[in-house]
């Protein structure tokens, strides 16, 4: 091959269309196509490939100014006729910035879309592993005659509890004969059912595990309101277990549980009987989906099934609207048609929950960050009184109804 940057008495240049940058180059005007072609085998492979060669030759030195040569996409076919291949293997290449930017850029973007694409695929995992567990829990809990009495609760002259095994019997003696459970631990070895020493709250604060009912939430110890008598239960010990399924769960029990229903009430009489949902909870059950692996957070991984009136009971699993959007909770209040027009409107899967989700609710409010000092609407409506509806008060742990047109708060749940 001569030296064409000697011997070229015009300019040639060579672009490839199809991909890549112009090149330009040299080339000698001795034959009718204005270049003197020397063949280089470069094995480099083509595809539909189109070169252009312009050339600024006397006309009486080249016949055509510009030719094209296109290369075929067969695969072994070499790319011929093109002078100069470090020319050629430029415009079909990536440099070595190219390809680092391109990697900048995919790794970017994954930074920015995985997390959200993750959290999506373990949320609608949750809701599904949620909604089952519900379903096995409301078929055992349906089975089994009674809730109430199991174990032994006995106390010294000073009331304090000397030997407590009622939430250890309920599961081994009533719940494993309905529910197949793997593993059974009492409240100083909870950790051997993989329960953690400590959960986030809703709020984003973290609370150590309740080991007791009263930990659980101290309205149990004691709780007063106006027109109502106090109430008080005895304190139990918490008790574990794994299902077979891998849940980890967690088991408050109140052996003195009784059944009220809203059927039988009256504006006077259920003020004080139905007035505490203490009074009628049986069991309150925290779950972990998937044992200390994390998060550990309620409203993700973790929740409660609370379980009402010792027979025909109430199994109810709500799963409340995250604090950020909680907002109607604090310092907002509506009457009672516009507070479920907020739930629903809050997006498609809220609601505004019945009497007895807001019970429950209220069980677990320290786990949710339930911290309303008003009254919170529910969707029951008072039977004996439709201008009355139900709701709950966090603050002395007690549920009652209002008229409709008071403007009160609401903490939406998920369907």
């Amino acid at each position: 091959m001569k030296n064409l940057e000697a011997e070229n008495p015009c300019n040639m240049g060579i672009s490839l269309r199809g991909g890549g940058q112009a090149e330009q180059s040299r080339g000698t005007c001795v034959n009718k196509w204005g270049v003197e072609h020397a063949t280089a085998t470069m094995g480099l492979r083509a595809y539909g490939l189109t070169v252009d060669v312009k050339s600024n030759c006397h006309s009486e030195l080249v016949s055509e100014s510009i030719q094209r040569y296109r290369l075929v996409s067969n695969i072994g076919q070499t790319l011929n006729q093109v002078q100069g291949d470090k020319s050629v293997l430029a415009c079909v290449g990536f440099t070595m910035a190219e390809i680092l930017l391109s990697l900048t850029i995919i790794g970017v973007v994954a930074a920015i879309t995985l997390p959200s694409l993750t959290g999506n695929i373990n949320e609608r995992t949750w809701n599904t592993q949620r909604k089952a567990l519900y379903a096995r829990f409301s078929q055992a809990i349906a089975l089994m005659p009674a809730l109430n009495g199991y174990g032994t609760l006995t106390e010294d002259e000073s009331g304090s509890v000397t030997e407590d095994t009622a939430a250890e019997t309920f599961v081994t003696s009533g719940l494993s004969k309905v529910m197949k459970i793997n593993n059974i631990c009492d409240h100083e070895h909870l950790e051997d059912c993989g329960i953690a020493s400590s959960y986030t709250t809703m709020g984003a604060s973290k609370m150590s595990t309740p080991a007791t009912l009263y930990d659980l939430n101290d309205k149990f110890q004691s709780a007063s309101a106006y027109g109502l008598t106090s109430y008080s239960a005895i304190n139990t010990n918490a008790a574990a277990f794994e299902t077979q399924n891998g849940e980890n769960i967690i088991a408050y029990y109140n052996p003195s549980c009784r059944t009220e229903y809203l059927s039988h009430e009256t504006q006077s009489s259920t003020l004080n009987t139905f007035g505490y949902p203490q009074t009628t909870m049986c069991v309150n059950f925290i779950y972990d989906l998937n044992g200390t692996k994390g998060p550990n957070t309620f409203g993700k991984d973790v929740g409660f099934i609370t379980v009402f009136n010792s027979i025909d009971s109430i199994v109810v699993a709500p799963m409340p609207s995250s604090v950020s959007n909680a907002k109607f909770e604090g310092s907002e209040t509506m009457v009672w048609q516009n507070a479920a027009k907020a739930c629903t409107q809050q997006d498609s899967e809220s609601r505004m929950p019945n009497i007895d989700e807001a019970s429950a609710m209220l069980i677990n409010k320290d786990f949710i960050n339930l911290s309303s000092n008003g009254h919170c609407w529910s969707s029951t409506v008072l039977a004996s009184n439709p201008s009355q509806a139900w709701g709950i008060y966090p603050s002395n742990g007690t549920r009652t109804t209002e008229f409709k047109v008071q403007t009160r708060h609401v903490r939406c749940i998920k369907r």
